[in-house]
């Protein structure tokens, strides 16, 4: 079992180098007890090219800095602060990419057609990797693999969009979050971010546990509200924020393999407990299943509530 060690927090790796070998078992169970216990983890060997991500990271730097960075500084939230005013707003410099169902990166002011070829290319391979993770979630579930990708497809297939955002330096970082305090409304967020600035913050066990810059151009990954539905509570979305630093203007690119707009979300039914039952109808099975396993008890009781016979 692999960790980053953080002022005595451990986050988990998941190499997933290991997951056609003998130690898939192993590694099936560490993304389990991450996502179940943790809400998010660090993925390594995950088979996107490491020097495309960083292609990516360099030209969305130099994007920002050519025609972002500017406005950012000159906007009435800089002034205000400049004033020891401050305000709800998040100290940050975003766009949103859509790209599937539909694309709309054309659209996206300023955006050089190399930048969008290999945001293209970058975002293709990472689709992959997210039904791939997608699948092995449900795998530990108890699930079918392509379970999540059905519950999020809607009528054109889940969707998938990158927000953008740069975290620029804050002469007054105690007066001003980066991201304020939030759950993600979606599915599986994939973070592509800075190997230099922190920032990033998640709370778990009643205190904010720093995420290190990422080294490696590994992927960072957190749950969202969606698959704590799915999941019938079990894989939780977790509270996080971006603080802002004096030195240092922090990189992020986070994908979200989210539920299209028309998917219809609940619980998988695997997941479920029997409800709406009488008693004496439990307790009649009950009767003649008492010294075996509970699962198969429970599936039943599952049937009569939806109509069929036990």
């Amino acid at each position: 079992m692999v960790f980053i060690k953080e002022r005595e927090m451990e986050i988990p790796v998941i190499d997933f180098g290991e997951l056609d070998g003998e130690n898939r078992t192993k590694t099936m169970s560490l993304l389990d007890h991450a996502c179940d216990k943790w809400g998010f983890f660090t993925v390594d060997n995950h088979g996107i090219d490491k020097e495309l991500m960083e292609k990516v990271k360099q030209m969305i730097n130099s994007h920002y800095e050519e025609h972002l960075k500017e406005e950012f500084y000159q906007s009435e939230m800089v002034k205000a602060l400049s004033e020891g005013k401050t305000s709800d707003a998040d100290w940050e410099s975003s766009f949103f990419i859509s790209h599937k169902p539909t694309s709309n990166i054309c659209k996206i002011p300023n955006i050089s057609e190399e930048l969008s070829k290999t945001m293209d290319e970058y975002v293709s391979q990472l689709h992959k990797f997210a039904e791939s993770l997608s699948k092995l979630m449900c795998e530990n579930l108890g699930l079918d693999e392509e379970d999540m990708m059905k519950a999020f497809s809607g009528s054109k297939g889940p969707a998938f969009g990158t927000k953008v955002a740069k975290y620029p330096e804050c002469p007054r970082p105690e007066l001003m979050r980066g991201l304020r305090e939030h759950t993600d409304a979606g599915g599986i967020i994939l973070l592509l971010q800075d190997d230099q600035v922190p920032g990033l913050e998640f709370f778990k066990d009643g205190k904010w546990v720093p995420i290190p810059p990422s080294k490696n151009n590994t992927i960072f990954v957190n749950t969202g509200d969606q698959v704590e539905i799915l999941s019938n509570g079990r894989y939780k979305s977790v509270v996080h924020r971006v603080m802002t630093v004096k030195q240092g203007s922090r990189l992020s690119i986070a994908t979200f393999y989210n539920p299209a707009g028309d998917a219809i979300i609940s619980p998988a039914p695997k997941l479920l407990y029997p409800s709406g039952f009488r008693f004496q109808d439990y307790l009649k099975l009950y009767s003649t299943t008492k010294f075996g396993d509970k699962s198969p008890r429970l599936e039943t009781m599952k049937n009569i509530e939806n109509g069929h016979t036990a």
